[in-house]
Parts: C-alpha cells; sequence; structure tokens
C-alpha cells in the first residue's frame, strides 16, 4: 500500500485529516513515525511558504510522499492578522486559550459589522524528488466576542462560519468537515494526492 506521511504531530489535525482523507488507498502515516526528522522552522511571510517549506523538507527527508498545510486564521479589521502567527499570537508557546483571549483583546473595540474574518489553509503536497503542488481552502465567517463551544481546537471556539449560527466548536465533527477551510482544501488536494501516488 502506498504512504502518505502528514508532517504533523499535532494529533487533533492528524484525526481531521484522517478522516478527510477516508476513503484513499493509502496508509496514513504521521511525524511520530520518523522521529528523527528536524522540526521545520516556520519562517515564510505566507501560509504557501510554509506549507510547501514543510512538504518538501519532509518529503526529501521521509523517501515518503508528504502532504503539509499552514493554516490560519485572517482578521480583515485586524490588516490580516494574526495570519502566519496564529498558533503563536499570544507568545512562542501559545495555548488555545491565551492566543483567544489575545484576539479578543485585539478586537474589543471593533463594532460587529467589522468582525468579519477567514480561516485559510493551503496544502502542499511533495515527492522526495522535489515535485510539489500547493491548493488552498478559505472559509469566511465572523469573530464573537466570547468562547462558545466544547469541539474543535485553536480559534473554533470564537470562529461562526458564514450561514451558520454555530460557532465551529459547537458543530460537530462531521458539520465542521463538511465546510471547513482544511476541507476545502483537501478536496482539491485528494485528486493531486491521487495523481501523485498513481492511485
Amino acid at each position: 500500500m502506498k504512504q502518505l506521511l502528514l508532517a504533523t504531530r499535532n494529533n487533533n489535525k492528524k484525526l481531521e485529516l484522517q478522516e478527510l482523507l477516508a476513503g484513499l488507498p493509502v496508509q496514513i502515516l504521521t511525524l511520530d513515525a520518523f522521529p528523527h526528522l528536524p522540526e521545520v522552522e516556520e519562517d515564510g511571510s505566507t501560509f504557501a511558504e510554509n506549507a510547501a517549506k514543510k512538504a518538501r523538507v519532509n518529503a526529501a527527508m521521509s523517501g515518503t510522499v508528504c502532504l503539509a498545510d499552514d493554516s490560519g486564521l485572517v482578521v480583515e479589521a485586524l490588516n490580516g492578522q494574526p495570519g502566519v502567527y496564529s498558533a503563536r499570537l499570544s507568545g512562542p508557546h501559545g495555548d488555545d486559550e491565551s492566543n483567544n483571549r489575545k484576539l479578543l483583546q485585539m478586537m474589543e473595540d471593533l463594532a460587529e459589522d467589522t468582525r468579519g474574518a477567514r480561516f485559510a489553509c493551503v496544502i502542499a503536497i511533495a515527492t522526495p524528488e522535489g515535485k510539489i503542488a500547493t491548493v488552498e481552502g478559505i472559509c469566511p465567517g465572523s469573530i464573537i466576542r466570547e468562547p462558545r463551544g466544547r469541539g474543535g481546537f485553536g480559534y473554533d471556539p470564537l470562529f461562526v462560519p458564514e450561514g451558520f449560527s454555530l460557532t465551529f466548536a459547537e458543530l460537530t465533527p462531521a458539520e465542521k468537515n463538511r465546510i471547513s477551510h482544511r476541507a476545502r482544501a483537501l478536496a482539491k488536494a485528494r485528486p493531486l494526492i491521487e495523481e501523485i501516488l498513481s492511485l
């Protein structure tokens, strides 16, 4: 069976990606299967740069086709912040709760009609030989004033997707996976994975 390496050690992300890739005849591995691989520094200024770097480095060093994503929250009224710094908004080791608190502080004075935001996800797929392809998925919505819901991770308790009244954290995983930025990016990535792995 063909193997696909997901460039993550984040178990939430692994489970989400596995669910979204269900049905593909591939064995899905994570970085845990390659403990010798170093952390790839995400020093790009865009999601695409970070995803491509992670996919390229991990594919070359593992000898396995690698799928990497970089994703985050983009708030128009904050000039696109937190963007590529979404995971470390409150500092280098920022946890979800402190990141959410910091975002709410930054948006405290924003009126309801200026709280628009979008989750963006860029997925890069790289071969060990250096062939690479990227796709992007976007989920528009808005940021509420206090967290709601216990599901999901990251900014999910603050983000209400367009056309919904519930936050990502209040939706079931299946509901979230139908509309999320990652689901939309993976829908575009799936045919590329099939092509690259000759499935």
